[in-house]
């Protein structure tokens, strides 16, 4: 629990053990805590430097209140990245001036390899101080669902993120579920039915480009291509903004769900399943792939529509579709 301010767990068990003693000996927190000797002196001898424990004259130590010793280390913490964020905005502003008026080949790196394109991936993301957006095709090469760890970090400390599907997406395995699950953290989803490449933007100062491998030519290792400010990236901040304006908006009913699918209509509307199955249907799934992504039976899907065609007094499913924007049901 301490760690992210430096203390080692063997250190942070030591400081737990002593609070709430009295004056204690390292042998005596030896025996209880179960290490060596050795190892207990040496964590003492760490918390006394760093103010969380005191040691009397005959040898006893006593823990430091926690509200004082851990809240003078936060603010050092908070202080020294507060520091590297002033840092950091200095360099950058630095970094916009020595590239200004620079060739387009001194703005774009060429990435190869999985293990690069990802770690590149991960840094694009957490360059993010406002905003994330990218486009998302299958398949999936370097960064799989469910393994874009920079994703839930970069929602938490706010960053605001869209993202543009194509529908080709779902027929991944559990891509509903991961959708699902995004939805749930703040991420923005919308679909289209196809996307002209992959992308990952950072603000309006870095994208991701990860190249297309055609299928029918011998497989080679997949690249990326990285770049920095330029018209390049405007034309690519514009494209993304232009096709998130005519993308379907997909909601699942993730938003009113703390869980995963669940059965039972309310009296105001569809059940979170049905809505499910109406939002992948609207995003242009066929009823096969949305009763593949939902486990549900080919029959039960189309039971359902059915019974929301009902519900609506809609003829069509395209009447169904006019009815459940105008109500609220996807």
């Amino acid at each position: 629990m301490l760690e992210s301010l430096g203390v080692e767990p063997d250190v942070e068990l030591v400081y737990r053990t002593l609070l709430g003693r009295p004056g204690t000996s390292a042998a005596d927190l030896a025996e209880v805590v179960q290490r060596p000797r050795t190892e207990v002196e040496q964590a003492l001898t760490t918390l006394v430097d760093s103010g969380l424990a005191l040691r009397s004259e005959a040898g006893l130590y006593v823990a430091a209140p926690p509200s004082v010793a851990l809240g003078a280390l936060i603010t050092e913490r908070r202080d020294g990245l507060r520091m590297a964020e002033q840092a950091l905005a200095a360099l950058a502003e630095e970094h916009r001036a020595a590239t200004a008026g620079r060739s387009i080949d001194a703005l774009i790196e060429v990435v190869s390899g999985v293990d690069a394109i990802r770690h590149r991936n991960q840094q694009v993301q957490q360059a993010a101080t406002a905003e994330i957006r990218s486009f998302v095709t299958a398949p999936f090469v370097a960064v799989p669902p469910g393994q874009n760890t920079a994703e839930p970090a970069a929602l938490t400390r706010g960053i605001r993120n869209r993202a543009v599907l194509e529908k080709a997406v779902f027929t991944e395995p559990n891509a509903t579920e991961e959708v699902i699950d995004s939805l749930r953290r703040g991420l923005e989803l919308r679909v289209v039915e196809r996307l002209p490449l992959k992308l990952v933007l950072a603000d309006a100062d870095l994208a991701l480009v990860p190249l297309q491998v055609d299928s029918d030519l011998p497989a080679g290792e997949p690249g990326a291509v990285l770049l920095q400010r330029s018209g390049l990236l405007a034309a690519l901040d514009a494209l993304f903004e232009s096709v998130w304006q005519q993308a379907y908006p997909l909601d699942l009913g993730a938003a009113e769900s703390g869980a995963a699918v669940v059965e039972g209509a309310d009296s105001d509307g569809p059940s979170l399943l049905d809505r499910q199955v109406l939002g992948l249907m609207l995003a242009g799934l066929s009823d096969q792939a949305v009763a593949g992504q939902l486990d549900l039976s080919l029959r039960t899907v189309q039971r359902r529509l059915r019974d929301l065609q009902d519900r609506a007094g809609a003829q069509t499913r395209m009447q169904l579709g006019w009815h459940a924007a105008r109500k609220g049901w996807a």
